[in-house]
């Protein structure tokens, strides 16, 4: 057996799964903006008790380790590292953006390549490019899209471009060659499949020093003064 709960905390909501060898067991979301901080402890201990389960169950943890949302990749690597200390399992990461590709390439054949896009702020995306066999094209970035952003690889390629930062580019870009994916967002369903090869090949996170992906640094906003 290798039981593994699945968090996905680094978008807008939060998503937890249960994996047995890769297989789907039970999947919960809750799709409201900021709801990880409130309600990852209470959705992960609800998934384990409507499974007859409790946390010493697990074989693992694994978490989606950016980048994204700082404040929800926080929590979520916290969470997991928290559960893993305490019942003694390894933690594993997933990579948000390769797992948001491996999303949407069962939904599309042909040979198409794969620009997962996270909102950040204004015209810029966390995002990369990979091909139809995953290899990257274009290492995780922080892009500031413009019309351009993209002309190299549409000359000679199809494109899908998908997750909500790729909203912002719709109205932006205009080549036949570019295929936009509506309602795209990473999720913890789909985690189990490279979740267990990594715990298949011992792939572990260090407890005491893993940190999220966050890509950029976060920046925080001072308050406007009252006059």
């Amino acid at each position: 057996m290798a039981l593994i709960l699945n968090i996905e905390t680094s978008s807008s909501g939060c998503s937890i799964a249960l994996h047995n060898k890769g297989e789907l067991m039970a999947f919960t979301e809750l799709n409201q903006p900021q709801s990880a901080a409130s309600r990852l402890a209470v959705m992960i201990n609800d998934i384990l008790n409507l499974n007859g389960l409790k946390a010493k169950s697990l074989d693992a943890v694994a978490v989606s380790k950016g980048p994204g949302s700082y404040t929800g990749l926080r929590i979520g690597v916290s969470t997991a590292k928290g559960m893993c200390l305490a019942v003694k399992i390894p933690l594993i990461s997933v990579d948000t953006l390769p797992l948001m590709a491996r999303q949407v390439a069962p939904l599309y054949s042909g040979d198409f390549l794969f620009c997962p896009m996270l909102d950040a702020r204004r015209m810029e995306v966390y995002t990369m490019l990979l091909n139809s066999k995953f290899d990257i094209l274009e290492k995780v970035n922080a892009k500031v899209l413009d019309e351009n952003s993209y002309d190299e690889w549409l000359t000679k390629n199809r494109i899908l471009f998908f997750g909500d930062g790729s909203t912002k580019y719709i109205d932006v870009l205009k080549n036949e060659r570019a295929v936009f994916i509506p309602d795209v967002k990473p999720s913890a369903a789909k985690m189990g499949e490279v979740s267990f090869l990594k715990f298949a090949n011992n792939e572990f996170e260090d407890l005491r020093t893993f940190e999220p992906f966050y890509l950029k640094d976060f920046v925080v906003k001072k308050p406007k003064q009252i006059v």
